[in-house]
């Protein structure tokens, strides 16, 4: 089974303060412990693919300065392979500012920095990377113009492409016939479809919209409640692993990057979601984005051979 997955996005570097409540406008509020982690969703994604046995190939920008010194490390000692990872000399690496409250929630603020100049000029240069993938795997913390080209190109060389629309935009009809799935949670979803999901009923009505695009399948995030798959054969909610969740940054590129592991080693796509829960449920017990995305052998039960 081709395990080999091309994950195409961002690399941030996260600060973290962890605090009582989210300050209002004008509130100044006095948190608990600042961490410094590597972030960013493609990041995270392609190492959490990379923890969970897939062959990762990353394709990013990065700052000429420290933090993307750092990221590239991190890639590195994860085993991603890092040969198009691309340093910009006229951009500062991206940089997220993360509150998270007592419950776990979090809110975020990022500058793009080099993210922002990563082109469809950087992606050819890892055509041969596509032709030898199983999985493409992209988010939208890179320039949409890039992300339809990437996707464009896969569809060339009849490659599954999974677009985790996060954070949501408005998505040309282009980009979604290139699409082997889409999976977007309960608000991206609701951007996307214009679906206000408040039962299993509305979010199979959302998902139901999004296939009328073209998309094969899909899957929308749905936080403690699961998640929903939809396809042809398929329209069914898969439940959480239920936890006690502490932050939960990431959760969702931990799902996806083990989402594109399962169905590149060929699971079903409900046994697939179902591995991704278990993931994110294990990312949720734990501080931080990278650092949060466990290994293999931590899931509660693992069907993948």
């Amino acid at each position: 089974m081709n395990k080999k997955i091309l994950v195409i996005g961002s690399a941030n570097t996260d600060m973290v303060i962890k605090t009582k409540h989210f300050p209002l406008p004008g509130e100044t509020v006095l948190g608990g412990r600042f961490i410094m982690n590597p972030g960013g969703k493609g990041a995270n994604q392609a190492i959490a693919a990379a923890r969970l046995g897939g062959q990762i190939t990353f394709i990013t920008k990065i700052g000429n300065d420290i933090f993307g010194r750092q990221a590239l490390q991190q890639f590195l000692k994860e085993g991603v392979n890092a040969g198009y990872v691309i340093s910009d000399p006229d951009n500062p690496s991206g940089v997220a500012l993360i509150t998270v409250d007592e419950k776990g929630e979090n809110a975020i603020v990022v500058a793009p920095g080099s993210n922002g100049t990563l082109s469809p000029e950087d992606v050819t240069k890892a055509e041969a990377v596509f032709a030898e993938a199983e999985i493409i795997l992209m988010q939208l913390e890179i320039p949409l113009p890039t992300v339809l080209f990437a996707a464009d190109l896969a569809a060339r060389y009849s490659k599954k492409v999974i677009l985790n629309p996060a954070p949501a935009a408005l998505l040309p009809y282009e980009l979604y016939r290139n699409l082997y799935i889409i999976t977007p949670n309960r608000s991206e979803a609701e951007a996307l479809t214009g679906v206000l999901i408040k039962d299993l009923a509305t979010t199979e009505q959302a998902a139901q919209k999004l296939r009328q695009k073209g998309i094969a399948n899909v899957v929308i995030t749905l936080g403690t409640e699961g998640a929903f798959a939809y396809n042809d054969s398929l329209a069914k909610l898969i439940p959480a692993t239920l936890v006690t969740a502490v932050d939960t940054t990431a959760a969702g590129d931990v799902f996806n990057g083990a989402l594109a592991v399962s169905l590149a080693e060929g699971l079903e796509l409900d046994v697939a979601v179902e591995f991704a829960n278990q993931a994110a449920a294990i990312s949720v017990t734990r501080m931080g984005a990278q650092a949060s995305a466990p290994f293999r052998k931590e899931l509660l039960s693992a069907p993948l051979k």
